[in-house]
């Protein structure tokens, strides 16, 4: 049975349907235990496609998919307005639609997972924010994408799902330099915790911190640590770290009902 994540904020829109999904209650073994939804890992085709199966229907699909995109850590958004193959997804980090029944989904696993939904308009979006994409600006992609199909960013509510958090998110300099060159005042968002030598990052503020200037009518934080977290959700950094072959994905999703 599957128990996602919901926030407060998007559950009391009437006509939207969403979850921020965890790695539980899916078909996979193994490393990929057990609701993998990525279709770019290693894992049984079969299993993922049972775990993508059970999302579409746990959130009211027409179909038995979710409808996703090929991610490539961008600052790209695109309208959807039907199921697109596997096969000729096009290259993005947002997606957004106003067609009922039609889950939009991303996937991530660290990266920071965000669903946003207009229920007046009936126009619901969700956007990958890596780092890449955040700072590139894939939010603001995403809700511009949102107002072509028809939504008031006024109206637009948006909420944070599950990430890596700053605890477990070492870079380095370069890292930190590529920030500030963008933004002097993205130096809030880089701390050398007691006792470390190298500065870490804390993504779930700066999405929150992007978030806040677009002008939205409400923005929530679902934000646990997906490297910490490992009952729960897949991890690409806890992967590394331990020089497993490969990761899981989880999914967060949303449709107009």
């Amino acid at each position: 049975m599957l128990s996602p994540l919901q926030a407060d904020s998007l559950s009391i829109l009437p006509g939207i349907r969403h979850g921020f999904f965890t790695r539980q209650g899916g078909a996979s073994r193994g490393l990929y235990a057990s609701l993998n939804c990525g279709a770019g890992s290693k894992d049984d085709p079969v299993a993922v496609i049972e775990n993508r199966a059970r999302v579409a229907e746990h959130l009211g699909s027409f179909s038995d998919d979710v409808q996703t995109i090929y991610q490539i850590h961008s600052a790209t958004a695109h309208a959807v307005d039907r199921l697109v193959p596997r096969e000729s997804l096009a290259q993005g980090d947002g997606l957004v639609t106003r067609t009922r029944g039609l889950v939009l989904g991303i996937l991530t696993a660290d990266c920071a997972p965000v669903l946003f939904a207009d229920a007046d308009a009936g126009v619901v979006g969700a956007a990958h924010a890596g780092w890449r994409g955040a700072l590139g600006g894939v939010l603001e992609a995403t809700v511009a994408a949102m107002e072509g199909l028809g939504a008031d960013r006024t109206r637009i509510f948006a909420a944070l799902g599950p990430s890596i958090g700053p605890q477990s998110y070492e870079v380095g300099p370069e890292f930190v330099a590529a920030f500030e060159d963008a933004d002097r005042d993205n130096g809030r968002f880089f701390t050398i915790p007691k006792g470390r030598k190298t500065p870490h990052f804390d993504l779930p503020a700066y999405v929150m911190g992007r978030l806040a200037k677009l002008g939205l009518r409400h923005t929530e934080r679902q934000a646990p640590c997906t490297y910490e977290n490992e009952s729960m959700f897949f991890s690409f950094r806890r992967a590394t770290h331990r020089k497993e072959p490969d990761y899981g994905r989880q999914i967060s999703a949303i449709v107009v009902a």
